[in-house]
């Protein structure tokens, strides 16, 4: 059932993602993703659309997969997404959303560093 859900909540994710251009700006410059817009990276967290909702939903290790991939490439990417407007509009819940590395057991996720107002655990 869980795994039902979750796949529901993904597919509703993606297609916001491709039917709502017009609340992602992208840019041709490299930003805090880099070259890939932002809207093509939170696209790319798709996974860790319910555990970035609920605290007590488990992280799927696809979503671990994804975030720790761009912890090592972007950092300042993932915050980016996770507290873009598009995100939120998602259902994402900033101050959960942050605790996704620590949930995922990554040795090295930026411990104590800011994400807008909310401090990496």
């Amino acid at each position: 059932m869980a795994s039902t859900t979750s796949f529901a909540f993904a597919t509703l994710f993606i297609a916001y993602l491709l039917a709502a251009p017009t609340f992602v700006t992208e840019v041709a410059a490299a930003g805090e993703c880099g070259r890939t817009p932002i809207r093509s990276a939170a696209l790319s967290l798709s996974p860790c659309l319910g555990a970035g909702g609920n605290a007590r939903a488990k992280v799927p290790p696809m979503c671990c997969t994804k975030v720790n991939v761009l912890i090592k490439t972007a950092p300042k990417c993932l915050c980016a997404v996770l507290l873009s407007p598009l995100a939120r509009k998602a259902g994402i819940k900033p101050a959960i959303a942050i605790s996704i590395p620590k949930r995922c057991n990554n040795k090295n996720r930026p411990v104590g560093k800011k994400c807008g107002r909310y401090i990496v655990p």
